[in-house]
């Protein structure tokens, strides 16, 4: 095989398909080249003057690496991976790499097992990094805990590349046992370790890093990537669905930051894939706010490829894998074609055909029944006494902000003897139900910044332990719309005066839908209008937002199923202060 690579490369031998009179982006220069790109079983193999048995004229063309998402939860696009890919594809991504936390938070090792099983052998490379924090932290109630032990045989898996962002930022400060010994044996595989540390700054951020942690993705502002980047890790810059932080890092497209800067999403929903893009949507805003289109694909290709050691992968060179997209602008990234392992599998927004892995009948049970909860009523939406504390003249109300997953405590006086819904102030009672062992518990609190002013909305996306989450304006349509997603075990429900006018089901793990990503789009679209008519305000995405207003890894009030926490003390507080 070598020699006939070497033969091509040579110019002996035609190769299997040449790129003529391209406009490479060539990523170790930040330059572009008028060039031939010579394939040869999938491999690029020559730069010059060549001939193939297929040659496409790409006069008036760029062509460029294929695009790499370094930090996705792919279960977060609400598709599975055959879907995400074929949705991805025409966008220009060739590889991800997925942290699968969120169904391992639901389903444990099967889930994982789940994962790896249904990204094999797609024309998209899904790498995966083993989730750290499953829970997220130790309040948490989610489905199964990951020790370390359960996931050290996975790093024999080749599409394994590390351990993911280690969320519990604060056990990994103070040494947590299983926690660093989850990030020592990735080392001492020699693989990389992701972090995920909002706000972590100083001797803090020194600890952190100390322990192990190599890059992160919560960076909001350039003060704190340059202080993370110059204690020497790698910084993701996250232009996602629920967060946008691009516009306030494009400092980091300038020397020396994009040394050691890459492009990734977290979380992208599909009507955002659909409507924006993947990697090639970022790009395209990155170059309209004045980043160099040749740096912003190295950000976007090589970096990535660096970082999490894909030998061979993210640049247009000899050697290198034959991912690449063709483009007919540079700077507005429009794709014509999509090349994989030196064969087009897309043109325009087709993709070709694609099998779907066959999973084993014994991991599909438990990944499509996972929900172990009663049914509901009113009454058990009550705030509970011990949330109550006192004779206190105000409340705590968990705050929304608009474009940002990060809340805001804010202090209510109470007018009624007890903490209530108040549609004029936009205060309406949050709920998270704990489901993957009928406990019964439910934490119940309130929230400001929704916007509802009728019935409730539910979801069993609910980062990062999917428990069901629930807001609304009384406690019969919570009810209702809780008992909708039991029922369909899992997905979005949309309850008004006891009765569900919207819904949307996830049956895979309560997370993702068995739908191709237009029409999942479009059912998506049909619950946002529904919701847009019941109030929910412009700047909040009625299911996204929900979903991380449990997540008690991101500061500052949040709700989990025992109730209130606050994330900067890590501690449970009372609603009534």
């Amino acid at each position: 095989m070598l020699e006939n690579k070497l033969s091509v490369a040579r110019g002996d031998t035609k190769a299997d398909l040449v790129l003529k009179n391209a406009s490479v982006v060539n990523v170790f220069t930040e330059t572009i080249e008028q060039t031939d790109v010579a394939i040869c079983e999938g491999t690029i193999v020559g730069l010059g003057e060549y001939t193939g048995k297929i040659e496409l004229n790409c006069e008036g063309k760029y062509v460029v690496p294929g695009f790499i998402d370094g930090h996705i939860h792919l279960e977060s696009s609400m598709l599975k991976p055959i879907e995400f890919a074929k949705a991805v594809l025409p966008h220009g991504t060739t590889a991800v790499i997925t942290d699968p936390h969120e169904i391992t938070n639901v389903c444990g090792i099967k889930g994982l097992e789940y994962m790896l099983k249904a990204s094999e052998d797609l024309p998209l490379d899904v790498y995966f990094m083993l989730p750290s924090c499953v829970p997220s932290t130790a309040f948490d109630e989610n489905g199964h805990i990951i020790k370390a032990s359960d996931i050290e045989e996975y790093y024999l898996k080749e599409r394994v590349l590390g351990l993911a962002e280690v969320m519990d930022y604060i056990g990994a400060i103070q040494g947590e046992e299983d926690l660093l010994h989850k990030i020592s044996y990735a080392k001492l595989q020699h693989r990389v370790v992701d972090g995920h540390a909002p706000g972590i700054a100083g001797k803090l951020a020194c600890a952190y890093i100390t322990a192990g942690i190599e890059s992160d993705h919560e960076c909001i502002n350039m003060e704190e990537a340059r202080e993370k980047y110059s204690r020497g890790q790698w910084i993701m810059i996250r232009e996602g669905s629920a967060a946008k932080n691009l516009e306030a890092l494009m400092g980091l497209f300038q020397p020396p930051y994009h040394q050691r800067s890459m492009l990734v999403t977290d979380d992208k929903h599909p009507y955002d894939l659909l409507e924006q893009g993947h990697i090639d949507g970022i790009l395209r805003q990155a170059i309209k706010n004045g980043a160099d289109p040749c740096i912003a694909i190295k950000m976007a290709t090589l970096n990535a490829a660096i970082y999490f050691q894909l030998r061979n992968t993210g640049a247009i060179a000899p050697g290198y894998k034959a991912d690449l997209v063709i483009l007919s602008d540079l700077t507005e990234i429009k794709i014509e074609k999509v090349i994989k392992n030196g064969i087009v599998v897309t043109e325009g927004d087709q993709t070709k055909s694609v099998a779907e892995p066959e999973i084993a009948a014994e991991i599909l049970v438990q990944i499509y029944h996972s929900f172990y909860c009663k049914e509901l009523c009113a009454e058990d939406f009550t705030l509970k006494s011990s949330q109550l504390p006192g004779e206190a003249e105000s409340f705590r109300v968990i705050q929304l902000l608009k474009g940002e997953i990060f809340t805001k405590e804010l202090r209510v006086p109470i007018t009624d003897h007890e903490p209530s819904v108040s549609l004029e102030k936009d205060i309406l009672k949050l709920a998270v139900i704990e489901r993957h062992h009928n406990t019964g518990h439910i934490g119940v609190g309130f929230v400001n910044g929704y916007g509802l002013k009728k019935g409730a909305i539910a979801s069993s996306v609910a980062h990062d332990s999917h428990n069901m989450i629930a807001v609304g304006t009384n406690d019969a349509d919570l009810a209702a719309a809780a008992n909708c997603i039991r029922e369909m075990q899992g997905g979005w429900a949309i309850a008004q005066d006891g009765k569900i006018i919207a819904k949307l089901p996830l049956p895979i793990a309560g997370l993702m839908s068995e739908l191709d990503a237009k029409t999942l789009a479009s059912k998506i679209n049909e619950l946002l209008a529904v919701a847009r008519e019941l109030g929910v305000e412009e700047g909040i995405d009625p299911f996204l937002t929900l979903a991380f207003a449990s997540l008690p890894v991101i500061p500052e009030l949040r709700l989990i199923t025992t109730g209130l926490f606050d994330v900067t003390a890590q501690k449970l507080v009372s609603v009534r202060i």
